[in-house]
């Protein structure tokens, strides 16, 4: 008992033994049962383009402002058509022919009504003219008491009589004419024209189909669908709350859905004076989009779902990330020494595909391009994969 209480360094014994397991379990903790670290993709700060936009909030479609769906104005059967889907036409090109026979026959009828009134007409105005005459001889021999009343009266109720019949029969060749122009008119209608130059989209007839017009107030469907490719425009739904940004004359990237892989340059023609409210929680302000290409636009088919970016500032070479790089509080992550850390930025433009920086990182620096991964934040441990030009010069 005396002999422990003369050597007191064994009372250290068991607290080194201790310190030494604790010790022990932290470098265990650290190499072999620490977790494998995060792999995370990085890239260099570069310079770019960086727009400020806005998109639209519903599908944009592509329309045409010139676009005519013809209809018989008449029946009849269908006996030729001149123009298929695809073709281009002048304007007052033949497209459909109708069966015409009886609109012939009709004509032709008028035109004989035409001859006959005229010729009554000629003959009863010459008659006319010539009891004029025969009048004012009478009445000169009256004046020398030539001529008796009797006879001045009985010449000047010929003459009278005569005047009637020519117009009358001047009114009947009116009616004679009328009647022929009409029976053109319905002539003219059997053959269906284009009203303007552009390309048949549809065609809803068939040889030997029997068409008939609309009946008031109901829409039949038209024989031929008619587009002026020089006339499309993108039709876009904005949200309400863009609407005060958005101008006539600022330029905006499209895209269409039968073309996903192509960005079309345009510009704004036109803001709707008024914002929509079909939804009462989906307001929306209607623009239209010009595109910059003429040959673009006649290549897109109207009705074709298209999506508007409306560039509202651009800045070009200045510093930038990838917007799917920056974190909530606009931070970015940056591997040091294997191990993740964030680091505080000023943001400036932005959209969904870049953001500029106003500070905060220097060109060339490397950052986390990718958030997406689990396990990628602040203070983990992380092996960096290299990424393929991710923020490189996009523009």
């Amino acid at each position: 008992m005396v002999e422990n209480e003369s050597n007191p360094s064994r009372r250290w014994i068991p607290w080194i033994v201790l310190l030494g397991l604790a010790v022990v379990v932290a470098l265990l903790k650290q190499t072999v049962f620490a977790p494998d670290p995060v792999e995370v993709r990085v890239a260099p700060v570069s310079k770019g383009r960086v727009e400020s936009t806005v998109t639209n909030s519903k599908a944009g479609t592509v329309e045409a402002r010139r676009r005519s769906r013809i209809a018989s104005e008449i029946g009849g059967r269908v006996v030729e058509i001149l123009h298929r889907e695809g073709s281009r036409v002048e304007a007052g090109a033949m497209l459909v022919r109708l069966s015409a026979s009886s609109h012939e026959v009709q004509r032709d009828l008028a035109m004989q009504g035409v001859a006959v009134a005229q010729a009554g007409f000629e003959d009863t105005c010459l008659r006319r003219d010539r009891a004029k005459r025969e009048l004012a001889r009478t009445q000169r021999l009256a004046a020398n008491s030539v001529a008796s009343e009797d006879r001045l009266d009985e010449l000047q109720y010929q003459s009278d009589s005569a005047r009637v019949a020519c117009d009358g029969a001047r009114a009947e060749l009116e009616r004679a004419r009328v009647q022929q122009a009409s029976a053109e008119t319905e002539l003219r209608k059997t053959t269906i024209v284009a009203p303007f130059a552009g390309i048949v989209a549809e065609v809803n007839v068939e040889v030997g189909e029997w068409v008939t017009p609309s009946p008031p107030l109901l829409t039949s469907p038209p024989v031929i669908d008619l587009i002026d490719p020089t006339s499309i425009f993108v039709s876009a739904p904005m949200d309400e709350v863009d609407s005060g940004a958005i101008r006539a004359g600022m330029p905006v990237n499209l895209t269409v859905d039968s073309r996903p892989d192509e960005s079309f340059l345009g510009s704004v023609l036109r803001v709707a004076p008024y914002v929509l409210d079909e939804e009462a929680q989906n307001r929306t302000l209607e623009i239209e989009v010009e595109m910059n290409d003429p040959a673009v636009a006649e290549s897109l088919l109207p009705g074709t779902s298209a999506d508007a970016e409306v560039i509202l500032e651009a800045k070009d070479s200045v510093l930038r990330v990838p917007t799917s790089a920056l974190l909530q509080n606009q931070s970015v992550l940056i591997l040091e020494e294997g191990e993740l850390v964030e680091r505080k930025i000023e943001v400036g433009l932005r959209n969904w595909q870049f953001a500029e920086v106003v500070s905060g990182l220097e060109e060339g620096e490397s950052i986390v391009i990718a958030l997406d991964k689990l396990g990628i934040e602040a203070g983990v441990r992380a092996v960096e994969v290299p990424a393929e030009d991710e923020a490189g010069d996009r523009s």
